[in-house]
């Protein structure tokens, strides 16, 4: 088993991608084939010391989950699952996926949940991104000025995704290697 475990949520598949596209680029040594949260147990997921969890913004700003009309259970209902796990000998990296153009009020604002759910817990976060280069009026995933974790807009910014991915990963490399 590699050190590093990739955990997402998605309702469309493109979570799912970003989230192969990152395992690709760390390498089979590193980080194991990433794991739909729906289909992971607390156990699998406690047992990495790394965690890079990815997550889609669904309408309002919400985790994908049942509540947010997805058809299985995904990160709303995992973070329920979290509320009872010491997560204070984790370093986790998050990357979240929206639409800057047709959810403006609320872009990736679903990575800050996340963001908090692992807090909480006692997790150390890594991996803030610059809010530069994006059009949006309100995200709550923003802290200081930057977001908590990567932020990629596969509808409107395709063609940045891969060089914010790579731009990433060498700022977290450091801290997960």
């Amino acid at each position: 088993m590699a050190n590093i475990g990739i955990f997402f949520g998605s309702d469309t598949g493109k979570t799912r991608k970003i989230a192969k596209m990152i395992q690709k680029k760390l390498g089979d040594d590193v980080a194991d084939a990433p794991v739909n949260i729906n289909r992971a147990t607390l156990d699998s997921f406690l047992a990495y010391p790394v965690l890079l969890l990815g997550t889609p913004t669904l309408g309002e700003g919400q985790l994908p989950g049942v509540d947010a009309g997805c058809e299985s259970e995904s990160w709303m209902e995992f973070t329920d699952t979290l509320a009872t796990a010491d997560l204070s000998d984790k370093t986790v990296a998050l990357f979240g996926l929206g639409d800057q153009q047709c959810y403006p009020d609320n872009f990736v604002s679903a990575l800050k949940t996340l963001y908090d759910a692992v807090i909480e817990r006692g997790a150390k976060v890594i991996g803030e991104w610059p809010n530069e280069g994006y059009e949006f009026t309100a995200s709550a995933a923003l802290v200081d000025g930057r977001f908590v974790g990567l932020v990629l807009d596969q509808d409107n910014q395709f063609d940045l995704t891969e060089e914010r991915v790579d731009g990433w990963l060498e700022q977290i490399k450091p801290a997960i290697l």
